[in-house]
């Protein structure tokens, strides 16, 4: 009923059309480019498939998006928009479908946050290729390109832990024409701009930001005079030996974050994968130009009637103000589709859709968000762009921050205060996950401590509701060190200029931190001390997780090679059901079932003083002022990495603004 009222004043035609009906509305005789996508159609920068509709729309294309097509009949929603001009375009949607649709323990989740009233059904497993080996059966003669987050996390020999099997290439599972990695933009300009100059879509062999599968019989790679090439390991030899296929991500990732990069070729079955070097980071002005397309900001009235679309109420109120994140986390998708290099948007920009969204009919006042992959990135990048030219490493800030990085929060900072200068924003909280260690001087040396403090009062003062989330994911160094994380002793750092800020403003904030269990090098003695060290420091944990392998990081291919890719050496990763589940209780170490075990565990090991810490006798602990009631998550309900978000509830109305 709200979207109802919202959508009243917008026209039908404010949408990229569905339907054949809103296709001819709009006078269109043939489309140009139809996209398929996983999520339900909401017309908002956040959401993957409706940017690449308005990108395309904006090269001046006759564009249409098929949400969600049905896979379980006569395939109808493939056929009812013929045939476009140039070229199908197939996505999964803004989540890998397999995370979407099931819990870390491979359960079938309960709700699709993309899909609207939460219902499941919507999106098939392996979407991306179930959509274009479809498109491609129907309609052979015409191109298909993927992209969005799986089709770019897939884009190599990789493993899939759902079907607890080494992949290769989507490229070849789903018989599409091409890939696109990463965001989506730039090769795409390139390839409209080559299409509509009449060049063959089977002729774009090296578009950069580019996949293409090449059989050497038919045709040759072409030659690209000031691209340097690399030749991994193949698939067939990666399916042979799991050492040979984890010491192909090591070359994966440092081409997928240098700004250099090198061709990468592997040989799959009698075809060669080809993946073309990414393009540089996008600018200031391309990336508001992304941003600043027409968005409604609203899901399509086609759903007025079917409930609310649940992710699109977290971020109805949001604003995305960069992208990338050179944290280079060994559990995380990011860097690997967004890349680690910070495209940030003009305070211009931001403010500009801060505006659209202040006038929007039921914004009372709140901004959910003002964030991105990593809240505190914003406008950060090399001091001499030269040596960041010939970086080869993943992360910018493990195992130490590099001296070139500007880690700068001034620019965030006064960001901050333009946006609650605007007359009708009477609160904007930060959602996103804050890097905690970046605001810790001791870590963060490049930095001026007093910007530092000042960026972190700004933030507790004026842009958090009861609660600052951080994560620093584990406690033993070793795991830390192998998660690229630092070390546990700057989450004390930062609680202790948390707790100087909390008790001089007389705030009454809670710190939340999250943690993950059953990580790549933990064992259950890390996780018996993580809850001993958190218990002496006030906590009783509830923001936790078990991981979650996902393709393109390294902790996956450990998980399933055994081997780390940067050293080769042996590196032992809990899989047991078992094991997952006994590293999961130390969370809970609280809790009546789960003592017995605990004690049995420890006396086991020898850990009689961990034992005194989590369940000294006769006597029963006390939660502290800091201390936080837990919620019930079972490791089945564990939440995936890359689904995190910090629910930020609205001050109440009774409130006044300070």
């Amino acid at each position: 009923m709200q979207n109802m009222q919202e959508t009243k004043k917008h026209q039908l035609t404010d949408w990229l059309p569905t339907t054949n009906r809103e296709v001819k509305v709009r006078g269109w005789q043939q489309l140009d480019v139809i996209l398929f996508s996983g999520d339900a159609y909401v017309d908002h920068p956040s959401f993957g498939p409706a940017v690449i509709g308005r990108i395309l729309e904006s090269y001046g294309l006759k564009v249409a998006i098929v949400p969600q097509p049905s896979v379980n009949d006569n395939l109808q929603d493939f056929e009812k928009l013929g045939k476009p001009r140039l070229f199908f375009a197939a996505t999964g949607g803004c989540m890998d479908p397999m995370v979407s649709n099931y819990t870390a323990s491979k359960k079938r989740r309960d709700k699709d946050a993309y899909t609207p009233n939460g219902d499941k059904g919507f999106r098939p497993d392996y979407a991306t290729s179930v959509y274009s080996k479809i498109l491609k059966d129907k309609f052979p003669d015409v191109p298909v390109l993927i992209g969005g987050i799986e089709a770019s996390l897939r884009r190599v020999t990789h493993y899939d832990y759902w079907s607890d099997k080494l992949l290769p290439t989507i490229l070849e599972t789903s018989k599409a024409d091409m890939l696109v990695y990463g965001m989506g933009e730039q090769p795409l300009r390139e390839i409209v701009e080559l299409l509509q100059k009449g060049v063959p879509f089977s002729s774009l062999k090296n578009i950069k930001q580019t996949a293409v599968l090449i059989n050497q019989k038919e045709e040759k790679i072409p030659v690209v005079n000031d691209w340097d090439d690399v030749t991994i390991n193949s698939h067939e030899a990666c399916l042979n030996d799991k050492k040979t296929f984890a010491s192909n991500f090591k070359t994966i990732e440092q081409e997928s974050n240098k700004l250099k990069a090198r061709r990468i070729f592997q040989e799959v079955g009698e075809n060669t994968l080809v993946i073309n070097p990414p393009f540089p980071t996008m600018t200031e002005k391309e990336i508001d130009g992304s941003f600043d397309l027409p968005f409604t900001r609203l899901p399509h009235p086609k759903y007025n009637k079917r409930g609310p679309i649940p992710a699109f109420e977290m971020i109805k109120f949001s604003i995305n103000i960069h992208r990338g994140c050179f944290g280079g986390c060994s559990f995380c998708t990011i860097s690997a589709h967004q890349g680690k290099f910070i495209a940030s948007r003009s305070q211009e920009s931001v403010l500009k859709e801060i505006d659209k969204v202040a006038n929007m009919p039921d914004f009372k006042g709140y901004l959910s968000d003002i964030g991105g992959p990593s809240a505190n990135m914003y406008q950060m990048k090399g001091k001499v762009q030269s040596i960041c030219d010939k970086c080869v490493a993943p992360s910018c800030i493990s195992p130490v921050i590099c001296s070139n990085l500007d880690t700068s929060h001034k620019p965030l900072t006064e960001l901050y205060q333009a946006v609650d200068k605007h007359p009708k924003i009477k609160k904007s909280f930060i959602g996103s996950g804050i890097r905690h260690d970046m605001l810790v001087p001791e870590f963060n040396k490049n930095a001026d401590p007093k910007e530092l403090d000042a960026y972190t009062e700004e933030v507790m003062t004026k842009h958090v509701s009861g609660r600052l989330k951080v994560a620093p994911e584990h406690t033993s160094d070793p795991v830390l060190k192998l998660m690229r994380k630092p070390s546990f002793t700057y989450f004390h750092k930062f609680k202790e200029r948390f707790d100087r800020i909390n008790m001089k403003k007389r705030l009454n904030l809670q710190l939340i931190p999250y943690f993950i269990s059953s990580h790549p090098a933990s064992e259950v003695e890390d996780m018996a001390n993580l809850a001993a060290e958190t218990k002496n420091m006030g906590f009783q944990l509830e923001q936790v997780q078990g991981f979650t392998p996902t393709p393109m990081t390294v902790a996956t291919v450990i998980y399933y090679s055994g081997y780390h890719p940067y050293t080769l050496k042996p590196t032992r990763t809990p899989k047991t059901k078992k094991e997952k589940e006994d590293q999961h209780k130390f969370f809970f170490w609280y809790k009546k079932e789960n003592k017995d075990w605990i004690k049995r565990t420890l006396n086991k090991v020898g850990r009689q003083d961990l034992l005194k810490v989590l369940l000294p006798e006769n006597t029963s602990w006390k939660k502290n002022k800091t201390t936080h009631k837990s919620a019930q998550h079972t490791f089945d309900d564990a939440i995936p990495f890359n689904r995190r978000k910090k629910k930020v509830s609205r001050t109440p109305k009774s409130k006044k603004r300070r």
